[in-house]
């Protein structure tokens, strides 16, 4: 019989405006599935029990968990995510095209920064070309993730992109014990993309300017093996698939509906569609997408539970304060008298 692990980011919002976004959204399946299951974890809205030790997994420090996958500072996207875009073994740091803007005081990292592939590989090639002889080469296979391959793994911390987008950059920089020599490489490349000929031609047309890289997710490819915990992954974006390409494990792009289908075994849904919303700061979209999400997929997941199509689901809901864990059996599901509503 089928288990199903859903991994779901940002269902919980900050209290000060959480019941009037959640005001008039009809969400009977997920609502249930929160209120009838064992709970462990931290949540905004206030219910469930204390805090674990995963309190602040991000989506990508959570999915190596998920995995098997070591993490002693970062986590190590970056030789997943370089083996899945077709690059070798070796050390790899995450350094993905982003636009930094000055406001006021503060440095904000903006999201989606559109740019060709020939452009990413034109600022690459500079990027390779100033810094020869230091042991560092940019890669573009994808042109929205670079890469930068080293000999060593330096010793910094580094902060995931998807958790920089629209903050200030100032104090999300490298932390460790080599962290002022990355700031200063950090500095030199935003000098040298600011004045590229790439970016003059893109502010010509209106388009953002890439003036710089984040550094992020490094780690050995030999270094990391993950385990194959699933018979199927699912989900929105291309990170679950990199883990699921890693692993040997089939993987199945996100539908328009929840069908059960498939071997039996333990399937892992990833929906980041909430976090995506949060990032553009489009509340309205979040609210669109949580009711599709409850027509689509809690509704459906809800029903093959209680029909005992599903022996088993774990809900694990990932916020910026903490992670709540949900385990529901079917014997669960009947406990009506359990009740609580999101806002």
């Amino acid at each position: 019989m089928k288990n199903v692990h859903l991994v779901i980011t940002d269902l919980f919002l900050p209290k000060d405006f959480a019941s009037e976004v959640y005001a008039d959204l009809r969400l009977p399946a997920l609502e249930k599935m929160l209120a009838r299951g064992a709970s462990t974890g931290s949540a905004r809205t206030g219910f469930g029990s204390a805090p674990t030790d995963v309190s602040g997994l991000s989506l990508e420090g959570h999915l190596c968990e998920l995995f098997g996958v070591p993490c002693k500072l970062d986590a190590p996207i970056a030789p997943i995510s370089a083996a899945f875009d077709g690059l070798g073994e070796g050390c790899w740091l995450r350094a993905d095209p982003v636009h930094l803007r000055l406001q006021r005081d503060q440095l904000v990292l903006l999201p989606d920064v559109e740019i060709s592939a020939g452009e990413a590989a034109q600022m690459c090639a500079s990027l390779n070309l100033h810094f020869a002889g230091q042991s560092m080469e940019f890669f573009a296979p994808h042109p929205q993730r670079w890469y930068m391959r080293l000999d060593r793994l330096p010793d910094i911390e580094t902060v995931p992109l998807s958790h920089a987008i629209g903050r200030n950059v100032h104090g999300l920089l490298p932390n460790g014990a080599e962290a002022t020599y990355w700031h200063q490489l950090f500095n030199e490349i935003q000098m040298l993309l600011f004045a590229h000929s790439v970016n003059e031609t893109r502010e010509a047309r209106g388009e953002l300017p890439v003036n710089s890289v984040w550094l992020w997710g490094g780690g050995c490819t030999a270094n990391v093996q993950l385990q194959k915990n699933y018979q199927n992954v699912s989900a929105d974006e291309v990170l679950p698939e990199m883990f699921a390409a890693a692993a040997g494990i089939p993987f199945v792009g996100w539908s328009g509906q929840w069908n059960g289908s498939g071997n039996n075994g333990e399937q892992l849904l990833v929906w980041n569609g909430l976090r995506r919303a949060l990032q553009r700061g489009d509340l309205l979209a979040w609210r669109d997408a949580l009711q599709g999400f409850e027509i689509s997929y809690a509704q459906p997941l809800w029903q093959a539970l209680r029909s005992g199509k599903i022996a088993q689901l774990r809900i694990d809901i990932l916020g910026g304060d903490g992670t709540r864990r949900v385990l529901l059996t079917r014997t669960a599901t009947w406990a009506f008298w359990r009740r609580v509503k999101l806002s």
